[in-house]
């Protein structure tokens, strides 16, 4: 295992419920953290260790000259966790072309145009790196995507995505892989399924740290996987 002492990750979507715990774990493992964040004012997030998390602000991950810009200063980095997305609830009869514009945007193409300026940094750097996607349990089992079928659509594209970029970069040291959960035990979540057994949601804490886990690998040997990530769902 990799010490993760003074290296440097980006988290997307690190002011959010699992961003924040991602954040968190790594400061907590010595990392410095990179956060962009599409708010012209840093959001009030309380990190454990602001100390070591710099938030630029006003980066829209769909579009590319921001993301280029948010990349562009940034130091040698060790890893790229893309957790920024959205989600749709829209049956067939609501998935109009803009809200299935709107969910590959925020899913697929902020991934994507990450990946890209991140397998830049790291091969400016020299040195490798890891890059974890965040795709979703019905992209492994659509069946699970009624309902919700544009969002199911982008997050089984992030997941597609990622075997094929591992794929690409398996002689360069960069491993890529995407984490599959079911529902995460966010506020959010609750809020929206208050009759739901929280009890059995994934805990952002413990998918923190499986993402720290897995950036810690000396060598990316599961590289392409896309694994699941259920709890007791």
């Amino acid at each position: 295992m990799q010490s993760l002492q003074d290296r440097h990750v980006v988290v997307t979507g690190g002011t959010g419920a699992l961003g924040t715990a991602v954040v968190d774990a790594f400061v907590s493992a010595g990392a410095h953290c990179h956060v962009p964040a599409i708010e012209k004012v840093a959001p009030p997030v309380r990190f454990a260790d602001p100390g070591r998390v710099t938030i630029a602000t006003d980066v829209d991950l769909s579009n590319e000259a921001s993301v280029e810009a948010f990349f562009r200063h940034l130091p040698g980095l060790h890893a790229v966790v893309n957790i920024a997305g959205g989600f749709a609830w829209a049956p067939i009869g609501d998935s109009t072309a803009g809200v299935l514009q709107q969910q590959l945007s925020m899913n697929l193409v902020s991934c994507a145009l990450s990946c890209r300026h991140a397998v830049a940094n790291f091969r400016q750097a020299g040195h490798g790196g890891h890059i974890v996607n965040i795709s979703a349990r019905p992209a492994l089992n659509p069946r699970q995507g009624a309902n919700m079928t544009a969002y199911t659509a982008s997050k089984a594209a992030v997941a597609a995505f990622t075997v094929a970029l591992a794929e690409e970069l398996k002689n360069e040291n960069i491993g890529v892989i995407a984490l599959c959960p079911s529902t995460i035990d966010t506020p959010t979540n609750r809020k929206d399924m208050p009759k739901a057994d929280h009890a059995t949601w994934v805990k952002p804490s413990s998918l923190a740290a499986l993402i720290v886990a897995q950036c810690s690998l000396a060598d990316p040997l599961d590289s392409g996987a896309l694994i699941p990530v259920y709890g007791r769902a």
